[in-house]
C-alpha cells in the first residue's frame, strides 16, 4: 500500500515539472517579445539561482 502512494506521488511530480517547463517557455517568449533578449536571459539566471539555492537547502 506504501508503494503505490510513492509511485502516484512520482507521476504527479513528472507532470508538475513538464507543466511549470512548458508554462516556462511560453513566458520567456512573450518577455522576449515584449522587452528583448536581456530580461529573458536575466530571469532565466534568477531561476537557474533558486533552483541552486532550493537543491542546496534540500541536501
Amino acid at each position: 500500500m506504501r508503494d503505490q502512494k510513492l509511485s502516484q506521488s512520482a507521476d504527479l511530480v513528472n507532470g508538475v515539472v513538464t507543466f511549470l517547463g512548458l508554462n516556462l517557455v511560453w513566458i520567456f517568449l512573450v518577455i522576449w517579445m515584449l522587452y528583448g533578449m536581456v530580461p529573458v536571459l536575466v530571469l532565466a539566471v534568477l531561476v537557474n539561482h533558486a533552483i541552486s539555492r532550493f537543491e542546496y537547502h534540500q541536501n
